[in-house]
């Protein structure tokens, strides 16, 4: 069974970090450029940081740039992505999605839509 599964979101006070993950089952994720995308209520979804197969490229949004690194290890078939600095417009949503043919980062954090997998997301909240 294809999965994606995110984990490690949560409350977390402004300035604060987090290290989210996806676990990739039932297939290689070295195989895929990988992107973290957000929603928040009443917004479109938005690709927060992606990454190439071979992570050779990233692109982050420009509203999260210098805060958030987005990192995989294909050994442990799991992509990470670091929040630094946490502000309240951070809190959403956070999804996970992977595609094989989409070989560029900044292409991948561009799709929103047309994504071969996408996981069921973990909440991030950012609140004193």
């Amino acid at each position: 069974q294809v999965q994606l599964v995110e984990s490690w979101g949560g409350l977390v006070q402004p300035g604060g970090s987090l290290k989210l993950s996806c676990a990739a089952s039932g297939f290689n994720l070295d195989a895929y450029t990988i992107g973290w995308f957000r929603q928040a209520p009443g917004k479109e979804r938005e690709g927060v940081a992606c990454i190439s197969r071979g992570a050779s490229s990233t692109h982050y949004g420009d509203s999260v740039k210098g805060r958030f690194t987005i990192s995989r290890d294909n050994a442990e078939n799991t992509v990470y992505m670091q929040l630094n600095n946490l502000k309240p417009e951070d809190a959403a949503v956070y999804y996970c999605a992977a595609d094989v043919l989409l070989v560029d980062a900044q292409a991948m954090c561009a799709m929103t839509v047309g994504i071969d997998y996408w996981g069921k997301g973990t909440l991030v909240t950012v609140s004193s």
